[in-house]
């Protein structure tokens, strides 16, 4: 049974950081996706960063380039994203996702299995 389960969200001012944490379990730390995804009220779910196990590799969305960084713990089946510089247009509720297997995919739908969220809001 896969499960993921978010933590670190909150309420800072512009300029501040957060560190946001996916700990996990069913999932592997050796091949599959990791994920953050955002959505803010009245917006489609948008992808954040990806962190591809295999390779190690990492995409992030160019409104977060240079701010955020994606990384994995696999002694702590736990999955980071510290969020630096933070502006008021990155409030939104931040998801956890994961696949099994395969490469990372740009879009939401295609990730099965997903967190409950975490709030996290800047104020200016």
């Amino acid at each position: 049974q896969v499960q993921l389960v978010e933590s670190g969200g909150g309420s800072v001012q512009a300029g501040g950081s957060l560190r946001l944490s996916c700990t996990t379990s069913g999932v592997s730390y050796s091949r599959g996706c990791k994920g953050w995804f955002r959505q803010a009220p009245g917006k489609e779910r948008e992808v954040v960063a990806t962190f591809y196990s295999f390779t190690g590799s990492t995409t992030y969305a160019e409104s977060v380039k240079g701010r955020f960084t994606i990384s994995q713990d696999n002694a702590k089946n736990t999955v980071y994203l510290q969020m630096n510089s933070l502006k008021p247009d990155d409030t939104a509720m931040y998801y956890c996702a994961a696949t099994r297997i395969g490469d990372c995919p740009p879009n939401a739908r295609s990730y099965p299995y997903w967190g409950q969220g975490t709030m996290v809001t800047v104020s200016s």
